[in-house]
C-alpha cells in the first residue's frame, strides 16, 4: 500500500511550525518520494489566548482540533510537544513515534542573565504553570507569580517590556527557535520539567500502517521509553492540565530512573518519589512512582487543587 503524499497537521505558532519542518525534513531523508503537505490549525487554545485554560477546558485545546482532522482522515498525521498531549488519547489514535528528546530543562529568563537565587526580594516572576510556580516557590518564597501565556516570542517580548522580572520557559522551545536571549537553566534538583518536555510526539491513526512504516524510521527508542514511562505516571494519577505534575525519566544503560514530584500551592506540602527499574519496565515503572505519590498523600493534593480551581497549564 505505497502512498506518494502525506498531510501533517499542526498549530500556527513559530515553535509548532519549526517542529512540524523538523518532522517533515526527517520522514524525507528516509522517503524523499514523499509529497508532504501541511495543514495548518489554530486552536482554540490559541484563540482564547487572555482566558486561564481551566475556564475553558484545559490543555486538550491545544490538540483537539488536530485530532479531529485525523479522525475524519483530512490528515495523516498531527506533531505536537509531547507535553501539550493529555494522558489518554481517542481510542483510535496513538502516538506512532518520538523524535530523540530535546533539553528537557526549564530556564530562568531576565534581561541581566540573573539565577532564581540572584532575583530581587519579591521579584515578579511571569509563569502560567502551576508546577513551575509550586517548584520555584518552593526555592523562593518570597517571589510573586504573575500569569503569563501566548506563544514563545509573546512571552519573551513582555520581559523585554519590563512586566515581569523574570519569566519561565522550556528550554527546547529556545534553543529550536534559536532566540538570543540571556537565561539560566534550573538542574532537575531545583526544579523537574513537564512530563514529555523537550519531546516531539507525532499522533496517527492506529489503522493506519503505512504512516506507522514511516514513522518506525523516525523513531527514537531511547526517547520512547522515557515517555512511556512519565506518561503512564501521569495516566496513574488521571493526569490532565490540572495535575501540578513534574516528571522525568533517564535511560541509564539498561535501566530507567523516573523522578516526580506534586506540591500543594501553599508550600504545606510537597511531595516527591522516585524509583528504577529495568527498561522493558517503563510503565510499571510509571505506576510504581505514581503509587509511592499516592501513599504520601499526592491524592489528596489533587482533589484539593481541582476543587479550589487553581489550575494552569505547561507550555
Amino acid at each position: 500500500m505505497n502512498r506518494t503524499s502525506l498531510k501533517i497537521a499542526t498549530r500556527q505558532s513559530d515553535l509548532a511550525l519549526w517542529q512540524t519542518s523538523y518532522v517533515t525534513h526527517q520522514l524525507q531523508v528516509y522517503f524523499p518520494q514523499l509529497s508532504i503537505e501541511w495543514v495548518s490549525v489554530v486552536t482554540e487554545g490559541d484563540r482564547f489566548l487572555d482566558q486561564r485554560l481551566d475556564k475553558i477546558g484545559g490543555k486538550g485545546l491545544f490538540v483537539k482540533e488536530l485530532e479531529q482532522l485525523l479522525l475524519s482522515k483530512e490528515v495523516d498525521l498531527a506533531v505536537h510537544s509531547l507535553k501539550d498531549l493529555p494522558a489518554h488519547l481517542p481510542g483510535e489514535l496513538i502516538i506512532g513515534a518520538v523524535c530523540e528528546r530535546a533539553s528537557p530543562l526549564d530556564v530562568l529568563i531576565t534581561l541581566d542573565k540573573k539565577s532564581w537565587s540572584e532575583l530581587p526580594a519579591n521579584a515578579v516572576v511571569g509563569t502560567s504553570s502551576l508546577r513551575r510556580m509550586i517548584q520555584l516557590q518552593a526555592l523562593r518564597p518570597d517571589i510573586r507569580i504573575k500569569p503569563l501565556r501566548g506563544n514563545v516570542p509573546t512571552r519573551v517580548q513582555k520581559l523585554l517590556n519590563q512586566e515581569f522580572d523574570a519569566i519561565i520557559l522550556a528550554q527546547a522551545g529556545l534553543d529550536r527557535l534559536q532566540l538570543d536571549i540571556p537565561w539560566v537553566p534550573f538542574t532537575t534538583q531545583e526544579m523537574l520539567p513537564a512530563v514529555g518536555q523537550g519531546i516531539i510526539g507525532i499522533e496517527c491513526r492506529k489503522e493506519d500502517l503505512f504512516v506507522l512504516e514511516c514513522l518506525q524510521k523516525i523513531h527514537h527508542i531511547p526517547t520512547a521509553l522515557c515517555m512511556r514511562a512519565e506518561r503512564a505516571l501521569n495516566a496513574a494519577l488521571n493526569g490532565s492540565c490540572q495535575v501540578p505534575l513534574a516528571a522525568y525519566a533517564e535511560v541509564q544503560g539498561d535501566q530507567l530512573r523516573l523522578q516526580a514530584r506534586i506540591g500543594c500551592l501553599d508550600g504545606q506540602t510537597y511531595l516527591g518519589a522516585e524509583g528504577q527499574q529495568n527498561i522493558n519496565q517503563a510503565e510499571h515503572l510509571g505506576h510504581e512512582v505514581a503509587n509511592l505519590l499516592l501513599k504520601e498523600g499526592a491524592g489528596d493534593i489533587i482533589e484539593s487543587i481541582r476543587a479550589h480551581g487553581f489550575l494552569f497549564k505547561d507550555e
